[in-house]
């Protein structure tokens, strides 16, 4: 019998009831096994670390969005009558207000919280609650969608901040502690021990998680993973399971990625990505791949069964600037281990573009080290630097139902206001209604904040944009959000 598994994002807020099977082991039994009677004493860290995470309450406002609808009496009344002829049809709708909630982990006394991307992206207002009940305002300084993490602010001083300890260090079978707000049940503690390391699930483009089996559920998410000194050695990110709630597996991002994203988005606003300019996949993945479609074992013999294997190089890369070709096999970056995709990408999370790194590889078999100079997904050596829509010198609004009848348009946003900056620069002038922002419509001022943000983090940072006068003479533009300032 096949089940479905479900990769599940645990913030949020669900109800659920649960079956629990227990299995009772005699003592004897236990001897005959080899369990060790003495038991790890997590009391001290689980005193302290409840103290350090905190319950996260977030309010989505109403929105205006443009959705689609097919009507059923189309098809019919549309041949019968002549008109309709089963087409969708556009109308603007509000979205009601929402709430949801998630946990977060206080790591430094003067109010910095690390929680998950996905429990705060979307909030309007966010209210965070400690465990000694008191409220406070928060604020985001920073979102980071490729590793699933964002920093937030309170205003407060002597905060129960966590210690944070080295993920790098973990142990399999380690015991550790996930703490969090599952099912809006705040300050639950619960143990377990970590079963893999650098996992890899395809969920976010950076990722290489800590598996547990200490119990995670929906609310977990941005909760922290602690050691049994009661250090922070993960933040609670997903679970794995086929009903969607804990059912023996749950996943959390390492402080290794997390230590370099929190100071990135305190210094820069947005992630410095380093990027060693590939694509490649696990080697024994590959291997297994190609054997499966036919190849004999000579032919995958690489001199190594670990490893990731190259199997692109970009031209404008830094593999490519450094020699590195298709089915070289890296087996290490600076004398670290690498053996798989997942602890390459960790390690690469950890530095910024401009770094140099070694990398060990094979070539036909023969080992070789080369020095790499790491790139930004640009392909330059600088940092590259937050965008805030609102700086490119434009206030936007979109069209009202009238407006959108009287210029037979669907969608748009006008320019109501314009001064100085890159979208004066380009001809942007008042009155114009931006129809199209790199081929996404434009139907509310949240969809050309996001189009922005993806083109000032994409390697090709240009606003390509559609628009009509008034009069409804068609008109382009494109914006340069690049710049020429370095930090």
């Amino acid at each position: 019998m096949r089940h479905s598994i479900i990769k599940s994002f645990i913030g949020g807020v669900a109800l659920a009831s649960a079956v629990f099977a227990i299995t009772v082991i005699p003592a004897q039994a236990s001897q005959a096994v080899g369990v060790s009677s003495s038991m790890v004493d997590l009391t001290a860290a689980a005193e302290s670390a409840v103290n350090s995470v905190v319950y996260i309450k977030v309010t989505m406002n109403p929105k205006q969005q443009q959705m689609e609808y097919f009507s059923p009496f189309d098809d019919f009344f549309g041949d019968f009558f002549g008109f309709g002829n089963g087409q969708r049809r556009k109308q603007q709708v509000e979205t009601p207000k929402r709430k949801a909630s998630g946990s977060g982990v206080i790591i430094s006394a003067d109010g910095y919280i690390v929680t998950n991307n996905h429990v705060v992206q979307d909030a309007d207002e966010i209210l965070v609650k400690l465990n000694d009940k008191k409220e406070y305002k928060g604020r985001i300084i920073g979102t980071d969608k490729t590793t699933d993490l964002a920093l937030i602010k309170v205003e407060a001083d002597g905060l129960p901040a966590i210690p944070i300890g080295d993920s790098d260090k973990l142990k399999l079978g380690e015991w550790v502690l996930a703490v969090g707000n599952p099912f809006n049940l705040t300050s639950t503690v619960t143990a377990g021990i970590v079963s893999a390391k650098s996992r890899s699930l395809n969920a976010n483009d950076v990722e290489s998680f800590i598996q547990t089996d200490a119990a995670i559920n929906a609310g977990n998410s941005g909760g922290a993973l602690v050691n049994a000194k009661g250090e922070l050695v993960g933040i609670n990110a997903m679970l794995y399971s086929q009903t969607g709630s804990f059912s023996g597996y749950g996943f959390a991002i390492p402080t290794t990625i997390m230590n370099k994203v929190v100071d990135d988005l305190k210094r820069y606003g947005t992630v410095q990505r380093a990027l060693l300019g590939i694509s490649g996949s696990d080697l024994t993945k590959y291997i297994d791949d190609q054997k499966d479609k036919g190849k004999a074992d000579g032919d995958v013999d690489y001199g190594t069964n670990e490893g990731v294997i190259v199997l692109e190089v970009p031209v404008d890369g830094a593999a490519a600037a450094a020699g590195i070709e298709e089915k070289d096999v890296i087996t290490a970056v600076d004398g670290k281990a690498v053996h798989s995709m997942a602890e390459l990408q960790e390690i690469l999370a950890t530095h910024r573009p401009g770094d140099n790194v070694t990398l060990t590889f094979l070539r036909n078999k023969k080992q070789y080290s080369k020095q790499v100079t790491l790139r930004n997904i640009q392909g330059t050596t600088d940092k590259v630097s937050d965008v805030d829509p609102n700086s490119l010198g434009v206030a936007l609004k979109p069209l009202t139902s009238d407006q959108k009848r009287e210029l037979a348009l669907n969608n748009g946003l006008m320019v109501i206001s314009v001064k100085e900056g890159k979208m004066k620069d380009a001809g942007i002038t008042k009155g114009l209604i931006i129809i199209e922002v790199n081929d996404r419509k434009m139907t509310s001022t949240d969809d050309f904040d996001e189009v922005v943000k993806a083109a000032n983090a994409s390697k090709d940072p240009v606003l390509w944009i559609k628009a009509k006068t008034q009069s409804g003479l068609p008109k382009s533009f494109a914006v340069d959000l690049s710049t020429d300032e370095k930090k």
